[in-house]
């Protein structure tokens, strides 16, 4: 969560703050230029990160930072967003609005099916959520305890939320950035578990209740990257090899590998009270190498029976958020992925994939099988015209192979992804992807380098209208990138390498659907 003062009008604010109905335009709704078409965007206005994320009676809940009255960062509010399968979006009315004691940035929300808050039933268990109270005029003021948490708590599916009447549940002990709290039940201990962003490290608590919280340990002081300060923590256990491990994820900005704003991870061991890294703690891992993935946390309370930890970013920047040239709206989410862990030969590593309620939004499909590629491959047709399209290639193992797939227009413009053998690097160019002229800081390529070694085993690609999503190696390596072209990307070309034929087992693309009605 980016600060910026706005605390002149932070009482104004507070006395205006009644419920707003979201407006529609039946012959425009969610088809802007730039609008994504298969990823959640707000109708109109900011948003920035996915907040509150829990699953409850068949409906995947996703809250969000979100300005009601502007296109850019200003007063937080959490939108809210429910969905059946994950892939299309119901939008619902604004569930917390800031009140005397600040503005409501990130945080999270549990089922509390034991009803330790005392404030539902264990036969109607409530939804609880935990998030940062931001005080405009304190930080001002140059206190440094302006960041505090409170809860609030929903006994109708999420529809309305009545806020703790003791709030704040924690107190700042002084320091300037303390917020962004994911909290989880833990089992084996028969605990809460607060993991929060302190500075650039994370402080881990406890609760029996949600209401009374103790600081039990610390971590990450002299861990991962300190390129900038830590937000949106996440903390939970996956399994790999029959062997439970932890898996901590934290947002950082700046410091991230292409610049900006992103995600790394630590892989480790917890019991209640301390994490531990598994690896160096210098080493750095990243979830994902692009430049527009950002404060990704995961859903509270998938049922067991799926088994899945699910995950989802804010798709931007802070580096140009506040500037991207879209209209009445401001950002969109990632597609919904998968986490999993993979054994590899250099160690554990976190894997992302796209979640399989996806293909439910295909369509139109042209496939080539075993394919020998001397020349540029026009995959062009139906399947590309709308400009909505997945691209998977399976490529034949054991052949260490140069690529590149390029994305163009009728304007002449273009995005291209390539991989280098040489180097064992991916890149993804969008110096000529349409308008960067709104930031210094947009253009580029941006690279990531593989996590593996020898040929590559598949590549995924999704392209909405102005993003890709790039996903290697069944998603070891992923790359996350917004582009702005001034007409969608309908053209696609791989092209081999200009010395050696490419080689390539499959290739399938898929027309995908838009989401909105």
């Amino acid at each position: 969560m980016k600060v910026i003062c706005y605390s002149f009008f932070f009482i104004l604010l507070i006395i205006n703050c009644q419920p707003k109905t979201n407006f529609v335009n039946d012959n425009l709704y969610m088809r802007e230029q730039h609008r994504p078409q298969f990823h959640f965007s707000p109708m109109a206005h900011w948003m920035n990160d996915p907040n509150g994320m829990v699953y409850h009676n068949g409906e995947y809940h996703l809250f969000y930072q979100y300005y009601p009255d502007g296109n850019v960062w200003g007063p937080m509010h959490w939108g809210h967003a429910i969905s059946t399968d994950l892939t299309r979006w119901q939008h619902l009315d604004i569930a917390l609005y800031p009140d005397s004691l600040g503005y409501i940035f990130s945080g999270s929300a549990v089922v509390d099916r034991n009803n330790t808050s005392g404030f539902g039933t264990k036969e109607n268990p409530p939804l609880v959520a935990i998030y940062t109270y931001h005080h405009p005029d304190q930080e001002k003021e140059g206190r440094m305890d302006y960041q505090t948490q409170g809860i609030a708590y929903s006994t109708d599916n999420g529809r309305t939320w009545k806020k703790y009447d003791r709030n704040p549940v924690l107190k700042n002990p002084g320091i300037k950035d303390f917020r962004d709290p994911k909290v989880f039940w833990h089992e084996p201990t028969g605990q809460w578990i607060m993991i929060l962003a302190v500075l650039d490290h994370v402080q881990l608590f406890r609760s029996p209740d949600l209401k009374q919280w103790e600081k039990v340990s610390e971590f990450g002081v002299d861990h991962g990257s300190h390129g900038g300060v830590w937000e949106c923590p996440d903390l939970f256990p996956l399994v790999v090899n029959g062997k439970e491990k932890w898996v901590m994820l934290v947002s950082l900005n700046n410091g991230a590998p292409n610049g900006g704003s992103g995600t790394q991870y630590f892989i480790g061991s917890f019991d209640g009270k301390v994490f531990v890294n598994e690896n160096q703690k210098e080493k750095i891992l990243w979830i994902d190498y692009g430049t527009d993935n950002y404060a990704g946390v995961t859903w509270s309370d998938v049922p067991k029976r799926d088994g899945r930890r699910l995950f989802i970013g804010w798709m931007s920047n802070w580096n140009y958020a506040n500037v991207v040239p879209t209209t009445v709206w401001r950002s969109a989410m990632t597609i919904p992925r998968e986490l999993k862990l993979a054994q590899t030969p250099v160690g554990t590593r976190l894997v992302s994939v796209p979640v399989e309620e996806l293909k439910g939004l295909r369509g139109k499909e042209q496939r080539w099988e075993n394919k020998e590629i001397s020349a540029p491959l026009d995959l062009s047709n139906a399947t590309t015209q709308t400009g909505l399209y997945e691209v998977i290639i399976d490529f034949n193992p054991g052949i260490k192979q140069r690529f590149s797939l390029e994305l163009a227009n009728g304007a002449g413009e273009k995005l291209l992804i390539s991989y280098d053998k040489e180097k064992n690097l991916l890149s993804i160019d969008r110096n000529q992807a349409g308008n960067h002229s709104f930031s210094e800081k947009f253009g580029g390529t941006h690279t990531a380098p593989r996590e593996m070694e020898g040929a590559i085993q598949s590549l995924q690609l999704f392209v909405d209208h102005s993003s890709v999503e790039l996903f290697i190696d069944n998603g070891l390596t992923v790359m996350t990138e917004l582009m702005f072209p001034s007409e969608i990307f309908n053209r696609l070309t791989l092209h081999p390498d200009t010395k050696d034929s490419l080689n390539v087992k499959s290739i399938s693309l898929y027309e995908i659907n838009r989401i909105w009605p």
